[in-house]
This record gives structure tokens, sequence and C-alpha cells, in this order.
């Protein structure tokens, strides 16, 4: 049974993001795993009130502005420091850039012995001027400050070092990457009959046999939408049978998108708003379409795998980890909308080719990506790095 060896018994850990939201979708199961293993949790994030209850956990509201904010960053940092003096953690744990840059600080100038912050995906990427600076910069304090880094790919350790960001001896990546992997009990397509695929296609108006695109995700510039949005519009009108379907909260308007409310374009696209259950999205679909900008090793890429669905995405670092290009789905160059259209007419004109990726990007993620064994992993990990800081 996995934890069963309570490797980190009375042992406090906090794990701290930015917003609840990407605790409750990212996660869940980690700190459940942490909690079997006798360590006592504390979250910490920006809501007064998460949505989810954390098998247990505590959970300590800290204001953490998004974006640059000197004054509201000032007072979380400060807050943060009197928590972790106060709590005296074992182990602070950040995901998300402004979480990563002010527990880097308040957790080494409290006195925290194991200080850890993994990557998923470096906003100044697509930034220029005094906001690439200054993320590109926080992002080096945050690899200063720390006792060690993960990214959650190997493509994305090798683009932070080649940047200068992280030096080698502070950054790994734990087995072939992910932040948590996938919940195999929960994404399962045998959870779904003919029939209930049929009925959810239903609800969403979409014909029982049509082929959907799955887009899963915050609808925004740099993952790609722009993008999908051109290349369906370019395809949909000599394709009656083919449909996109973008879940995920939607931040960009219709007129954004280039689609002109009432249009037989806006009758084929499906929104959803975000949703708790995108597994009953997943089972409705065919392919999912990731044209992201910058990514992480995006979970939701083997979610969907999970679920015997190839992923089409762009070639940049953390995709090309998460996605085999001719195995388990395609690779087109980012910001293409003829690659990327092309790339979608491929699987929609050869069905069989389209299930072979994805029993091959099932079987990957079922060998790789289980969160029993990614979670084990990060177990293992805190375990060692407190027999190293106990030794030393």
């Amino acid at each position: 049974m996995i934890n069963s060896n309570k490797k980190l018994n009375n042992i406090k850990v906090a794990r701290v993001a930015t917003v609840s939201f990407f605790i409750e979708t990212q996660l869940q199961e980690q700190i459940k795993f942490t909690n079997q293993a006798g360590a006592k949790v504390t979250l910490v994030s920006s809501e007064n009130n998460p949505s989810q209850k954390f098998f247990g956990s505590d959970y300590v509201s800290i204001n953490i502005p998004r974006n640059i904010n000197l004054f509201r960053d000032f007072i979380a940092l400060i807050r943060l420091w009197l928590l972790f003096r106060k709590t005296r953690f074992d182990i602070v744990h950040s995901v998300t850039p402004k979480a990563g840059l002010l527990c880097c600080i308040a957790s080494k100038f409290s006195g925290v012995s194991v200080r850890l912050h993994t990557f998923t995906g470096q906003p100044w990427v697509e930034l220029s001027g005094y906001k690439y600076f200054f993320s590109k910069s926080s992002d080096k304090i945050i690899g200063i400050l720390n006792t060690h880094c993960y990214a959650d790919s190997n493509s994305q350790k090798k683009f932070l070092l080649e940047e200068g960001v992280l030096t080698a001896d502070k950054v790994s990546v734990l087995g072939l990457g992910s932040l948590a992997g996938v919940d195999l009990k929960r994404f399962n397509p045998n959870l779904y009959s003919m029939l209930n695929r049929s009925l959810i296609k239903k609800s969403l108006g979409i014909p029982k046999n049509a082929f959907v695109i799955l887009f899963l995700g915050r609808v925004v510039r740099d993952k790609g939408i722009i993008e999908l949005v051109s290349a369906f519009n370019s395809i949909f009108l000599k394709n009656e049978n083919i449909y996109l379907l973008l879940s995920g909260p939607q931040e960009l308007s219709l007129l954004d998108l280039g689609v002109k409310k009432g249009s037989e374009l806006e009758k084929r696209i499906k929104f959803t708003g975000y949703t708790e259950i995108p597994e009953q999205y997943m089972a409705a679909s065919n392919v999912l379409c990731i044209p992201s900008y910058r990514e992480g090793f995006s979970t939701v890429v083997i979610e969907a795998a999970a679920m015997g669905l190839p992923a089409i995405g762009t070639n940049i670092y953390g995709l090309i980890d998460s996605i085999v290009d001719g195995e388990t789905g395609l690779l087109v160059e980012s910001k293409n909308v003829e690659q990327l259209a092309n790339a979608i007419l491929k699987l929609f004109n050869d069905i069989d080719l389209c299930q072979l990726l994805g029993r091959t990007a099932q079987k990957r993620v079922i060998k790789y990506f289980s969160s029993e064994l990614i979670n084990q992993q990060v177990i293992d990990e805190y375990a060692r790095l407190l027999l190293e800081k106990k030794g030393s």
C-alpha cells in the first residue's frame, strides 16, 4: 500500500500556490498521499473559502497577487514570513510563479530547512520589457534561495539551464516528469458507456457520431486559442461532422476569438465554462488540442491520454515530453494555423490512426504517469532531503 511506511511521520509541510484553484485541480491526490505518509500538511493560497476539502489539511488564506503590486506583495511576504516562523515547517514547497518568489524569501529568512519549488512553465517567455526582466529575475531568485527546485519535464529543465535561470545542481525532474500524475481510477474510459458518451454530446448540442476536438484550460491567448479557432474556421464548413468543444474559464469574448454572434462557426463551437469533471468531456471527444505558446508538462494531456485520447500540441518545451510526436499525438509549430488545421484533418480523416495514437498514449500513461507512482516519488524525495539535512 502506498505510503504505509509513514516516511513523513510528524513532518510539517506547507504547500503554497497563488490561487487555491491550482491546488484543487492539480494537487489533491498529492496532498492526500502526503497526509497518508504521516505528514501534517498546511495549504496556503489567496482565497478565503476554497471550494474543496483537502483530506484534513489545514488551510491558511494569504492574499498573494498574481500581478506585480509592491504594497500587496510586501504584505503577503510579511504574512508568509510570520506563518513560517510561527509554525516552523520542516518543508515549504511552492508552485506558481508569484507564490514561488515570495515563499523562497519568507522561508529562507524564517529558517525553514527544506525549501522547494516546482516550475510548471515560464510566463516570461511571452513577455517583453520590464515585465520580462522582473519575471525571469524572479525565477533566478527562486533558484538561488530554495534548497532545491524541480521542473515538471526534462525539456523544461533543459530550457531553464540554457537560459541561465538555474544551475544543474539546483534542479531535477522526478521520474519522466509531470506535477502529480493522473488518478487512473478517475480518468478511466471504461466508466463511460457508448450511451453515456452520446448523452454527454446531446447535452452539449453535438450529434452522437460527431468528431469532437476538445480544448481544456483557460480560454486565453497564450494557450493558442486564437489559432485553434482560426484553424477550425478553415475546415469546419467542408466537414459537417466536426465540432470544437472549449472547456475552461472563458477570459476571451466571441469577438476576441473572431467568432460572429449567430454565425455557422458559433454553432459548431461549444463552450462549457469551468468544469470539475473534465473527464466527462474527454469521454465525449476524439482528440485533445492544446496549441499553447508556453506550457509545462501539461497534466491535461496525460489525463486525456488516460481516457484514450491522443493530443495535438505545439512543439515547445513541456509538451514535447507529454506528447510523443507520431506515437501518442501530433506536434505542430506554435502559432502556425495551417499546420494545426492539417493535424486536425489528419486525425479526422483517419479515425484508425486517431484511435491507435490514443491507445498508445493510454499505455504510456499507465506505465509512467499514474498518480500513485508520481506522488510516491515526491514522498521519497521529501524523506531523502530531510535525511540529508539531518545528517549535515
